[in-house]
């Protein structure tokens, strides 16, 4: 799928409003991507200094630090931004809400390249943070300013400090 054909699914996502920061920062993640197959290097020198000036607005300006080498699925949304900080190996599956004050990142300096892998529709509660080599499956759900150190399973619900796993209750 083209840049052009991502950015417009993940603007309808973010409901149709380009000034919204999540929308930002998803797009200037999609531009990073983007940049990094253009060849020669020579081409992509000035579109990676556009890139770093870009990154370093949305990180600054809107408290999103979401690095391109990320892997981001499909109509992700960053709801509420402010504070949210994602590893540069982590993985984030396809419908994606994260919510303001998240940090997926690694556990120990000693394993820097652990990161979380999330699922399809994850939903991530305001402040919660994912830590380490861990797994979140589909439809999973984290609590606000919830722990999680561990895998959570396919429609799972995590909440607490530390995170345990809760039964969900039907809407």
């Amino acid at each position: 799928m083209g840049l052009r054909a991502l950015l417009r699914e993940d603007l309808a996502a973010h409901g149709g409003d380009w000034t919204r920061p999540g929308f930002r920062a998803v797009a200037v993640h999609r531009f990073g991507v983007w940049r990094m197959g253009v060849e020669p290097k020579i081409l992509r020198a000035p579109l990676s200094i556009l890139y770093r000036w870009a990154y370093r607005k949305v990180r600054n300006g809107y408290g999103v630090e979401l690095p391109y080498d990320a892997k981001l699925g499909r109509r992700v949304v960053f709801e509420h931004q402010s504070g949210i900080v994602i590893h540069g190996c982590c993985e984030i599956g396809d419908g994606c809400v994260i919510r303001q004050g998240c940090t997926l990142g690694n556990k120990t300096l000693d394993r820097p390249f652990d990161a979380p892998k999330l699922g399809r529709n994850v939903n991530v509660g305001a402040g919660a943070k994912l830590l380490g080599a861990i797994t979140l499956g589909d439809g999973a759900a984290v609590g606000a300013n919830a722990v999680l150190t561990r895998d959570v399973p396919a429609g799972g619900l995590a909440v607490g400090v530390p995170a345990v796993l809760k039964e969900r209750r039907p809407a």
